[in-house]
């Protein structure tokens, strides 16, 4: 049997600070796909509606929250890509079930979500940005 030394309670709160923030991650990428979605077809509907002049300017905001919404989800990747950290263990798998393994588990994951909600938001925005009027 191993003899495991049981952790102080600062690396037991540092750990679950890690895991908490993993949580997050995961959340965040597709929340940022949700909310580009729900504001782009919402304002093209609201200017279309009410102000149908406005749609090049709206076009042009909606190019800027794209980026925006891609520079958070890169952001929230890159952290991500970070956490799982498969180059220095050369485990892709992390099939033991070690609280290391599900921590790297937690970062490939999150990977996964920014890489389908990147394509998410590119893949919204372009009905948006194509638009040439409302009709």
């Amino acid at each position: 049997m191993q003899d495991e030394r049981q952790p102080r309670p600062d690396e037991e709160r540092h750990e679950f600070r890690e895991e908490a923030e993993s949580l997050w991650r995961i959340t965040l990428a597709p929340v940022a796909w949700v909310a580009h979605f729900v504001t782009s077809y919402g304002i093209v509907a609201l200017v279309c509606a009410k102000a149908p002049g406005l749609l090049g300017m709206t076009r042009g905001g909606l190019g800027l929250a794209t980026l925006l919404a891609l520079a958070v989800i890169a952001w929230l990747g890159w952290r991500a890509w970070r956490q799982w950290d498969y180059r220095t263990t050369g485990d892709y798998t992390n099939a033991r079930g070690e609280a290391e393994d599900r921590h790297q588990f937690l970062g490939h994951a999150a990977v996964l979500l920014a890489l389908i909600s990147a394509i998410g938001v590119v893949y919204g925005a372009l009905p948006v940005l194509l638009l040439e009027t409302c009709r």
